[in-house]
């Protein structure tokens, strides 16, 4: 293959969070220390839904500021957008840039996603069909419902001019989000790119992954679940939350005197090409290896990958496969989602955010739940214990979705060079 290490230099300026771990890095950092996961038993789903075998999800504690976000400007926005509008407002606010001219210039675009608009006023629009009854549907229930929700809501918040980009591809929403924004830049298109994932928390989601017996049924025991790669392992829980990362070029963000958190080198997406659900080894392993390619370093250069680790036995096992088929070695790694679950179209930008930081840090989290590996998984350096501190300038995020939707993405530690 040939090299596409070409273009302009991408920086990270900013980024937010919402999520179970915290709504910042500060209080995210003390929740991973913390070594607990964030996961909850839901009491009343036996009596709602018997046939339904899991009776875990990982909620966040969220309700938007009505003072600081009134109501003219954000009727158009369901639980999702709102939770994108928060995570986003804080990455911005951090990035300097929260009332500069350049969000409305043409020069900054949007990329964001998530698996689904609100499910609220879906509910109305299927109830419409049952009861025939129009009356709970306003001039904004699609607006909330519509699966670019967040990218057009956020658009409008931010008066961008830019481009838009929608990545609604499920577990990889947040990441391919990033990666497309990485390209926006890259390639001289825009300057600045507002770039993540969302998702708010529905059974349906549950529901989705329950039917494929993906989902954990340790109803009694939620602190020691998911817990990837181990050997007991049984399953995801489905989380919510958003994420959101400022992308600019970096002569741009040079101009303006921005910190700087990570410059962003490599990104590689490929799809599968052969099923729906199950996981593809060899276009994953594709997909790192296109990263690495535009990145212009050696798989040796990697110090770290926060894996998309979602506890599901096929997931593991494929992803740890392709992952050593790219590397040949231990290399050390992680996953979020045994702290918080799965958060579908807001995990990829949530782990992103968090690798830079622990990146910058040089301590990186350890797989919580990890007891004994399975040994069907491949030969890496399954991080345990309380974490791991590790000095490297490079990074790897992962992750995958239904779809056959596979993406990487590479941050480097900063420096002027």
């Amino acid at each position: 293959m040939s090299s596409i290490k070409t273009g302009r230099r991408v920086v990270v300026t900013g980024g937010g969070i919402v999520s179970v771990l915290g709504n910042s890095w500060e209080e995210a950092y003390k929740s991973l220390k913390n070594c607990k996961n964030f996961i909850k038993f839901m009491p009343d789903w036996g009596e709602k839904w018997p046939l339904l075998n899991t009776r875990l999800c990982a909620p966040v504690d969220f309700t938007i500021d009505s003072e600081k976000y009134p109501r003219r400007k954000i009727r158009g926005m369901g639980r999702v957008s709102q939770m994108a509008l928060v995570a986003t407002d804080k990455a911005l606010e951090l990035s300097g840039l929260l009332e500069d001219p350049v969000l409305s210039s043409g020069r900054t675009g949007i990329a964001y996603g998530s698996s689904n608009g609100s499910i609220d006023p879906l509910m109305d629009f299927y109830s419409m069909l049952v009861t025939f009854d129009t009356s709970k549907i306003g001039a904004t229930t699609y607006i909330k419902a519509m699966p670019q929700t967040c990218a057009a809501n956020l658009e409008v918040y931010y008066q961008l001019r830019g481009r838009i980009i929608t990545t609604n591809t499920a577990c990889t929403s947040g990441s391919q989000a990033i990666g497309y924004a990485y390209e926006a830049i890259k390639f001289g298109l825009q300057d600045v790119m507002i770039a993540g994932g969302a998702e708010e928390f529905c059974p349906i989601d549950t529901a989705a992954f329950d039917t494929l017996f993906s989902t954990s049924t340790k109803n009694d025991t939620p602190e020691l679940t998911p817990s990837a790669y181990d050997k007991d392992r049984d399953g995801l829980v489905v989380g919510e939350g958003a994420a959101t990362l400022i992308l600019e070029e970096y002569e741009h963000a040079k101009a303006r005197g921005a910190k700087i958190y990570a410059e962003l080198v490599g990104f590689g997406t490929t799809t599968d090409g052969t099923h729906i659900t199950s996981p593809n080894r060899d276009t994953i392993a594709n997909a790192l290896r296109l990263a690495v390619e535009d990145a212009g370093i050696s798989t040796d250069q990697i110090g770290y990958i926060n894996t998309h680790g979602t506890a599901t036995v096929a997931g593991d096992i494929c992803e740890t496969g392709a992952t050593y088929d790219v590397f040949n070695r231990a290399v050390p790694v992680s996953t979020t989602k045994n702290y918080t679950g799965h958060t579908l179209g807001a995990c990829g930008a949530l782990e992103a955010w968090l690798s830079i930081n622990m990146m910058n840090l040089g301590w990186f989290h350890p797989n919580l739940n990890l007891k004994e590996v399975d040994p069907k998984c491949a030969p890496l350096d399954y991080i345990t214990g309380t974490g791991r501190e590790i000095k490297t300038d490079y990074v790897m995020s992962n992750n995958f979705a239904f779809g056959g939707v596979n993406t990487s993405l590479i941050f480097k530690r900063f420096n002027e060079n």
